[in-house]
C-alpha cells in the first residue's frame, strides 16, 4: 500500500473517530471539547474564525506604535510580525496535522504542550498564559465597546452626562446574550460578518485619514520620535508589544479544532484567506494614519478624529466608523470567550447527556453569563485596562504566537541541527523571547508612570 493511501486511510478513521466523540491525546473528550469545540466546519469557516481572532479594533492603535518607531522601524515591524506569525501558526498547523494523523489530534493549546512538553508546561504554563490573554481581551473588547458607545452618544448629544460604565454596562448585557451560541463552530456566521466589518471600519479610516491629513484641522506632518533617549527606548518596546497585541491570537489549536476532518491543508487556506485581510487592513490604515497625524496619534485612530469632543473629519463618517467598530467588537469578544466556555462547560456539564439537555443547558446558561458579568465589572471598574493589555500582549501573546510554535515544531519534527529549519526556529524562539521578558518590563513602567491618574469607574 502507498504511503498516499496510509494517509487517506488515516484521516478517514481520524474523521470516524471525532465523528463519533472519539479521543484525543489518549483521553475521552471532555463536555468542553466535544460540546464547544465541534469538529464540524470548513477552510472557510476557519478564516472567518482566524480573521475575527486577529483583525481587530485593536489595529486602529497601529499608528500610535509607528509614532514610538518611524516610518522605517513601524513599517519593517509590521512586516516581521506578519512574517512571523503567519509562519508561526503555520508551524502549529503542521504540528496540529502530524499529531492527527497518528491518532492523536490535540485540540487545545494545553493539549499540544501537555503532549509535546509535558504536563508541567500544560498546566503550568500554557494554559494559564492563554486563559488571562484570552481572558483579558474579553474584557478589552468589553471597555472599547462601551467607549464606542459613548463616543457614538456624545457625537448624536454634545454634552451629554452619561457616564462610560453605563456604556460598559450595556454593551456587557449584549454580551450575555451573544455568549449564549453554543459552540464555536456556530459563530462561523457571525465572524463571517464581522470579517466584512473589519474591511468596513478600517476602509473608513483611512477615508479619515486622507481627509484629516489634507485639511486645515490636521496636526503640523512631524514624524519625528519625541522625548529623551530612555522614554524612546520604552517607547520601542511598547510599541513593539502594541504590534505584537495586535497580530495576536492565541487560540489556533481551538480554531483548527473546529474544523472537520481529515484537516490536511485547511488551515492553511483559512489563513491565507485571512493574511489577505490582514495585509490589506494592517498597512492601510498604519500608513494612511500615521501619514495623517505624524508623532500626535493618540492610542487609537479614532481619538484623533475628535478634538475638544468635536469631529474634525465628516461627522458621518466618524459615526459610522464607530459604528462599524462597536459591532466587530461583539463577535471579536465572543471568539476570545470559547477558551473560557470551553473550560467552564467541562467543568460543569456532562459529556454523556445531550448538549441541550437540561442538565448542560441551565449550567451553561449560569456560566457563562457569571464570566461574561465578571468582564464587564472589571471593565467598568478599570477603564485604563490598555495599558495592563500591553502588560498581557507582551507577556502572553509574544510567547504564544512568536516562540511556543518554533518550539513546538523543533520538538514534534526534529529537524536536523544542520538545517535552516533548526535555526530559523531557534532564533524566533529566542529573539522573541527576550523581547517578551522585555516588552513587559516597559508594561510596568507605563503603567506605573501612569498609576497616579488612575480610578475606579473613571469616566474616560
Amino acid at each position: 500500500m502507498g504511503m498516499g493511501a496510509v494517509a487517506a486511510s488515516r484521516e478517514d478513521e481520524e474523521a470516524k473517530k471525532m465523528e463519533a466523540g472519539g479521543d484525543t491525546i489518549g483521553k475521552n473528550l471532555d463536555a468542553g471539547a466535544l460540546f464547544v469545540l465541534q469538529s464540524k466546519g470548513s477552510w472557510l469557516h476557519c478564516g472567518y474564525h482566524l480573521t475575527t481572532s486577529i483583525v481587530a479594533p485593536p489595529l486602529l492603535s497601529l499608528p500610535f506604535a509607528f509614532a514610538a518607531l518611524g516610518w522605517t522601524a513601524g513599517i519593517i515591524c509590521l512586516v516581521i510580525g506578519a512574517a512571523v506569525t503567519f509562519y508561526s501558526y503555520n508551524l502549529i498547523s503542521r504540528v496540529l496535522e502530524h499529531h492527527a494523523q497518528q491518532g492523536r489530534r490535540q485540540l487545545r493549546f494545553r493539549d499540544m504542550a501537555t503532549d509535546i512538553l509535558g504536563p508541567g508546561w500544560g498546566k503550568y504554563y500554557i494554559g494559564p498564559i492563554q486563559f488571562l490573554v484570552c481572558f483579558g481581551a474579553v474584557i478589552a473588547c468589553i471597555l472599547l465597546a462601551g467607549q464606542s458607545m459613548k463616543a457614538i452618544y456624545l457625537l448624536a448629544n454634545p454634552g451629554g452626562t452619561i457616564k462610560l460604565y453605563v456604556f460598559v454596562a450595556i454593551f456587557g448585557v449584549f454580551m450575555m446574550i451573544l455568549a449564549q451560541l453554543p459552540s464555536f463552530h456556530s459563530l462561523r456566521h457571525v465572524n463571517l460578518i464581522s470579517l466584512l466589518l473589519c474591511l468596513a471600519y478600517s476602509f473608513c479610516a483611512v477615508a479619515g485619514s486622507i481627509y484629516l491629513g489634507n485639511s486645515d484641522k490636521a496636526p503640523p506632518k512631524d514624524y519625528s520620535i519625541t522625548g529623551d533617549a530612555k522614554n524612546r527606548v520604552f517607547g520601542v518596546f511598547n510599541a513593539i508589544a502594541v504590534i505584537a497585541t495586535t497580530y495576536g491570537n492565541g487560540i489556533i489549536p481551538e480554531i483548527q479544532a473546529t474544523v472537520a476532518a481529515p484537516v490536511t491543508g485547511k488551515m492553511f487556506r483559512g489563513l491565507c484567506l485571512c493574511y489577505a485581510v490582514v495585509i490589506t487592513t494592517f498597512f492601510s490604515v498604519a500608513i494612511s494614519g500615521y501619514w495623517a497625524v505624524g508623532n500626535q496619534a493618540q492610542g487609537t485612530l479614532l481619538s484623533n478624529f475628535m478634538v475638544d469632543g468635536a469631529a474634525v473629519i465628516p461627522e458621518w463618517l466618524l459615526l459610522i466608523t464607530q459604528l462599524f467598530t462597536l459591532l466587530q467588537l461583539s463577535a471579536v469578544g465572543v471568539v476570545y470567550l470559547q477558551p473560557t466556555n470551553e473550560v467552564l462547560e467541562g467543568l460543569f456539564s456532562d459529556a454523556k447527556q445531550g448538549q441541550y439537555a437540561a442538565r448542560n443547558v441551565v449550567p451553561r446558561l449560569a456560566s457563562r453569563t457569571v464570566a461574561v458579568a465578571a468582564a464587564t465589572t472589571v471593565a467598568a471598574m478599570v477603564p485604563f485596562f490598555g495599558d495592563m493589555n500591553s502588560l498581557i500582549g507582551a507577556f502572553g501573546f509574544l510567547p504564544l504566537d512568536f516562540a511556543v510554535p518554533a518550539v513546538f515544531y523543533n520538538v514534534t519534527f526534529k529537524p536536523s541541527k544542520k538545517g535552516f529549519v533548526f535555526w530559523l526556529n531557534t532564533t524566533i524562539a529566542v529573539v522573541f523571547s527576550a523581547l517578551a521578558v522585555i516588552a513587559s518590563v516597559a508594561a510596568v513602567r507605563q503603567i506605573a508612570l501612569d498609576a497616579k491618574t488612575y480610578k475606579l469607574f473613571a469616566n474616560v
